[in-house]
């Protein structure tokens, strides 16, 4: 059994999750989906083997309810850029805490968090603050179809689950047809899908920068001369890119500036809170014609986090940091993959979040997935298909997780056709419990569950899998 950088030993076996089985009994009947967060979900981890409930973190690290303790590549789900419970970020909090959260008039912190946003994004001309995504992408929206006396929106990418974008996913129930109409999609680095949509009733384009396919190095000036000539707005969704690729966002990585830019997850490590900053003139339009105001935009306690994640990550280059971390972990996997000969297995994105793929050829991608996630479960690492990082990460993480992802590959290739079939990510795979002297349920531990009909494989075969968002497919071009 390898051992953890900070030398903790992990269970040989699976981790116990008995108190994470008890409580999702308990959320099942009461919360529908179970989960606040589709991507937290039990659906998107190997049911039956990962912990469903997670009780405390720190650095890169978790503890689940059970008390196993994982290296964590999931982050929250973004927003964890330097660490959980950063000293630099808690401490601001407190001190925060002290005076009290929210007020009835407004607080300095409104004042300096968008000064420092100024300093550091290229476009903030102009700030407003608001508490989640999903926020500040319908309000760019509104504003840009406020601007452009426009109604139709081009988009690419995940932008949440209101109105405006869901309409053209699969999950669009509850919204009216007309909703529907308005809004289309095109395809990243596909200039041609973007003239095919774009005219003169385009009121926005509005794009994550980038997810794991890489820029093809024209796409997104094109894309900024394309709005030109149209008089469309370019707003870039930095849920993902924002502080994370620079401090400056993807503004600043790809040279390229959008006329509003949207903020959130990384830019307060977990507390909540969002950004929308953008030009002077289109941003003037919320003093009076468009209304976009909450009682917790203020909020005291996430503007203090903010403030300070943002001077941490000013002054130590965590952009940086994170980069050199995700080339260490990115060449480690090229290089397993190559001694290996796993020509049918890739990894994809930039170096601060990746993703491995794998072709068809190596068999189902989401039983191959699960079993990848049950054997790093094994080895103390809680992952999800995707290879998030932050300013705790170390270089000793990077290589035990190499590690263990080269173990993770002899054990499969040991495996035989009489093992379990594993369910996947997407469909779970029940386990009847049995009951224990005192009428207790216990849960069998899932042992080798490699799906039978796979071929003996001799690598870490990672599949895209379902989305690490949980978000719907997309309905219509």
């Amino acid at each position: 059994m390898i051992a953890m950088p900070n030398r903790v030993e992990f269970n040989a076996d699976l981790p116990d999750i008995t108190e994470s089985n008890a409580l999702w009994r308990r959320a099942e009947p009461l919360i529908p989906a179970g989960t606040q967060t589709l991507a937290k979900g039990p659906t998107q981890f190997s049911d039956g083997v990962a912990p469903k409930y997670l009780r405390r973190g720190r650095g890169a690290r978790v503890w689940d309810v059970d008390g196993n303790e994982f290296l964590d590549y999931n982050l929250g789900i973004g927003p964890i850029i330097l660490g959980y419970c950063h000293p630099v970020v808690d401490e601001a909090i407190r001190r925060q805490l002290e005076d009290g959260i929210t007020f009835s008039l407004m607080h300095p912190l409104e004042v300096e968090l968008a000064e420092l946003l100024r300093d550091c994004v290229p476009n903030a001309e102009a700030v407003r603050f608001s508490k989640t995504g999903c926020d500040v992408t319908s309000a760019a929206v509104r504003l840009a179809r406020a601007y452009t006396g426009r109604e139709r929106v081009l988009c690419c990418g995940y932008h949440g689950w209101h109105d405006w974008y869901i309409a053209v996913t699969d999950r669009n129930a509850g919204i009216p047809e007309c909703v529907q109409e308005l809004t289309h999609t095109f395809n990243y680095n596909d200039l041609d899908s973007v003239f095919d949509a774009i005219g003169d009733e385009t009121a926005c384009v509005i794009l994550e920068p980038c997810v794991f396919e890489r820029e093809n190095g024209s796409f997104l000036s094109g894309l900024r001369a394309a709005c030109n000539r149209y008089g469309a707005l370019l707003i870039f969704d930095e849920m993902w890119t924002g502080f994370r690729c620079a401090l400056g966002g993807a503004q600043e990585f790809f040279g390229v500036r959008a006329d509003l830019s949207l903020f959130s997850k990384a830019m307060a490590n977990g507390m909540p809170i969002s950004a929308i900053t953008g030009r002077k003139d289109v941003m003037a339009l919320f003093e009076k014609e468009v209304f976009f105001f909450t009682t917790f935009g203020g909020e005291a306690l996430s503007l203090a986090a903010s403030k300070a994640c943002i001077e941490f990550m000013r002054g130590h280059d965590v952009a940086g940091y994170i980069a050199n971390l995700g080339r260490r972990l990115v060449d480690g996997m090229n290089a397993l993959i190559g001694d290996l000969g796993m020509d049918y297995v890739s990894v994809a994105g930039y170096p601060f979040r990746t993703i491995m793929n794998f072709s068809p050829a190596a068999g189902n991608p989401l039983e191959i997935k699960t079993f990848v996630q049950q054997e790093l479960l094994r080895r103390g690492i809680l992952w999800s298909g995707i290879q998030n990082l932050c300013f705790s990460h170390t270089e000793a993480d990077i290589d035990y997780t190499l590690a263990a992802f080269a173990d993770a590959a002899r054990h499969g290739a040991s495996e035989r056709a009489s093992r379990v079939v594993p369910g996947s990510p997407s469909a779970g795979c029940e386990t009847e419990g049995r009951r224990d002297s005192g009428g207790r349920r216990s849960h069998t531990r899932h042992r080798d569950r490699a799906s039978s009909h796979l071929r003996a494989v001799s690598g870490p075969l990672v599949g895209s899998g379902p989305d690490e968002r949980g978000r719907p497919g997309r309905r219509r071009q």
